[in-house]
């Protein structure tokens, strides 16, 4: 497989910015299921932001700001990194995996 190259023809082009993303969107995947499992358990409660949406509207906005604030750390951390995709799109597929069976009623049930 040939390596992407810049316009200039002569380096690699950075892939960190791009990885950044995918690894942030498997992290909020896990905050998700995690937030979920927490509110359940009574061990973080989360407000209810929008009444008619209930504490689900909290939830979904702790999720998005772990989810922005990984994003931001692992672009600026990785900006002008040529990184190896594979162990990146694999934690991703792990965590989004995680994060989907925490949010899943049967979980919860295992832990009450």
């Amino acid at each position: 497989m040939a390596t992407p190259i810049d316009r200039t023809g002569t380096s690699p082009v950075a892939n960190g910015p791009a990885l950044a993303a995918f690894l942030a969107a498997g992290i909020g995947a896990f905050a998700m299921g995690f937030f979920v499992i927490a509110n359940e358990t009574g061990f973080l409660p989360a407000p209810a932001l929008y009444g008619p949406a209930g504490g689900v509207s909290g939830r979904t906005t702790f999720a998005t700001v772990t989810w922005l604030l990984a994003w931001i750390v692992l672009h600026r951390r990785w900006a002008q990194s040529q990184l190896s995709p594979k162990g990146i799109f694999a934690a991703t597929l792990v965590l989004i995996a995680v994060g989907l069976v925490l949010t899943f009623p049967p979980v919860w049930g295992l832990l009450g």
